[in-house]
Order: C-alpha cells, then sequence, then structure tokens
C-alpha cells in the first residue's frame, strides 16, 4: 500500500525519533518514513515483555539508526531529541492484565517518562513536533456508541489512567510552552509485526499464533463488539497528524472497520486462514477490566486531516497472516 502523496514530501530528508521504534507500530511507521527520505533515530529498550523486537527493523540499512535505551532513563533523552524535527512517542506499557499486577512500572513508563521526553524537549529543543500513542481505554465502558472524543474519560485499569496522564502532559506543555503536540488515541490495531506470542498487544494475535500452529483458538464471550485499524492506515494518522497545522494541540480517535462482534471475527478470521475455535465464558480476573461494547467515532480525523483507513478487515486479517506464515517463527 504506497502511502498518500500528501505525506510523502514532508518527511523527506528530516530528522525523525520514533520512541518505540521496534515495536508494532513504531517500526511500521519507522519503514514508511525511511522510505520517504526521512532520517530516523529509533529508541527502543527491547524489554522482552512490550514487544520491541529487532526482526520488525530487518532489511532497513539507510536513513536508520537504533538505540537500544529506555525511556525512563531521563539523562539520554536529551541527546535523542537534540536536532530532531519530529517526534513520534511510541514508548509506552500497553498490556492490561501486567499494569495490574505490576502499576508501579506502568506508571514510570506510561507517566513519569512522558514528563521526562517532554522536558527534554522544552529544555533542548522546543521548536519539535510531536505525535503522543495513547488509547481507547481511556474511555473506559462506554455510556453510547460510537465512542467520540466528547466521551466521558473513566479508564478501567491503571494503564488507562497512566495513559491519560501521558496526555495531560503532552496538551499542558502545548498550552504552556508552546511545544507542538497531537494525541492519537487508538483501537485495536492489527497487522504484521504485531506481537503474537501472548495477549500483551492484543488478543488477535494469539489467534493468529494458534491458527498457524494448527491449535484452535480462544474466543472468550464472542458479542463483544470491536472497531479494528490495519497498522499501515494508523501509520497514515500518525503522518497525516505530524505534518498537519490543524492538529497541533489537538486530540483525535483512529478508527478503521466497521464493528463486528468477536465471532464474526473469529470466523472470518477461519474463512481466510483455515483452522477453527472454540468458544469460552469470559474469565473473571479479564472481566473486572473488560469494557464491553466499543467502536470509535472517528469522523473529527477524517473531517480534518482528510483521513480514511483503506484496507478492509479481510485484507488486514488476509496480510497479516501471509506475513506470520512466512516470518511466525521471528515472533514466537
Amino acid at each position: 500500500m504506497a502511502p498518500r502523496s500528501s505525506t510523502l514530501d514532508g518527511f523527506h530528508r528530516r530528522k525523525v525519533l520514533v520512541t518505540g521504534g521496534l515495536g508494532f507500530i513504531g517500526s511500521n511507521l519507522v519503514r514508511s518514513l525511511v522510505k520517504s527520505g526521512a532520517e530516523v533515530t529509533v529508541v527502543d529498550s527491547l524489554i522482552p515483555e512490550y514487544g520491541g523486537n529487532r526482526r520488525n527493523l530487518a532489511g532497513v540499512r539507510t536513513g536508520l539508526r537504533i538505540n537500544i535505551s529506555d525511556v525512563r532513563d531521563r539523562h539520554s533523552l536529551p541527546y535523542f531529541v537534540r536536532g530532531q524535527d519530529f517526534l513520534f512517542n511510541l514508548a509506552g506499557q500497553t498490556s492490561h492484565m501486567d499494569s495490574m499486577t505490576d502499576p508501579e512500572t506502568d506508571l514510570e513508563i506510561n507517566a513519569r517518562a512522558q514528563l521526562s521526553i517532554l522536558e527534554a524537549c522544552r529544555q533542548h529543543n522546543p521548536g519539535i513536533r510531536v505525535v503522543f500513542a495513547s488509547t481507547r481505554q481511556l474511555y473506559g465502558r462506554p455510556d453510547y456508541l460510537p465512542v467520540d472524543e466528547k466521551h466521558p474519560l473513566r479508564p478501567a485499569d491503571v494503564n488507562g489512567i497512566n495513559k491519560l496522564a501521558g496526555e495531560g502532559y503532552h496538551l499542558l506543555y502545548q498550552q504552556v510552552y508552546g511545544i507542538r503536540s497531537t494525541v492519537l488515541r487508538l483501537t485495536n490495531t492489527i497487522g504484521p509485526r504485531m506481537r503474537i506470542k501472548d495477549a500483551r498487544q492484543t488478543f488477535v494475535g494469539v489467534w493468529i499464533r494458534q491458527l498457524l500452529a494448527g491449535e484452535p483458538f480462544e474466543v472468550w464471550g464472542g458479542e463483544q463488539l470491536r472497531d479494528f485499524t490495519y497498522v499501515d492506515d494508523a501509520v497514515e494518522a500518525f503522518r497525516l497528524a505530524a505534518l498537519s497545522p490543524q492538529a497541533e494541540g489537538r486530540i483525535f480517535n483512529v478508527g478503521g472497520t466497521p464493528p463486528v462482534n468477536l465471532k464474526t471475527l473469529a470466523d472470518l478470521l477461519v474463512a481466510v486462514g483455515g483452522g477453527s475455535y472454540r468458544l469460552r465464558r469470559f474469565p473473571d480476573d479479564r472481566k473486572k477490566i473488560d469494557i464491553g461494547d466499543f467502536y470509535a467515532d472517528d469522523r473529527l480525523l477524517r473531517e480534518t486531516l482528510g483521513w480514511r483507513p483503506r484496507s478492509s478487515l479481510k485484507q488486514a486479517l488476509a496480510r497479516t497472516l501471509a506475513y506470520y506464515r512466512k516470518e511466525g517463527a521471528y515472533y514466537v
């Protein structure tokens, strides 16, 4: 899928920092930026639980510098932010269950480190343009559907609370210090290079791993409604947000496919890739932090930036399966 021409030239010969750039969305974004002629610096801790994988940037040999570093190391941050034109801030702890069993680490990464990143920008590069990756989890259990940006914020877990703090820091530093920032609230993003060894990133990854291993995958509940974003469409949202003055100081939902329930999703995955699944009662420990039905209203992003998802759910699943049939050994 070729990038839209409107976002090709804006990154040519520009210096771009991507935190979490060896992760799922980050690495796909990095590949897109390098193709556009950007000089990309990646910062990633490669902590095993957080999704970074060297294979994600295999074959990218020019226009890229990779630094294995942790955003919690605030003393290294000035070195990375100096001289950069753009910062795509995707470093984070994404597991909702891990945030409940280890809330202090989630706080350090998703809140305290975000403040340190912005302080480094304020002191060493106040002209940098920032796009921050946030999450739909901030909304909690919806009052209405689809969920727009005006919906009340009621995080259902520690991860959501800390991501909300990260959002707040970015918007505050825009208002007070002029650090031009945009927040993108992502829904269920799927595609090549996502984590499939466990459910820390997305349950769809676990489904795909089990399907490719010839095992029936489990569908919990089955009636919950969800929408999904193919990773290329999410990448395009990041690119557009970074290049659009209209996006500065604003929050956007990133949606994608029309909503489907999980049983329908499972049926479609089996139709595309073969295999089988079994329905299971939703586990009690997960149910406490589950938000029920959710799908996003992304009209603000569409109307403001001209963004449109270009991949159907069937296409997204087919492309993802094709990638892991070839590359799966590097992700299990």
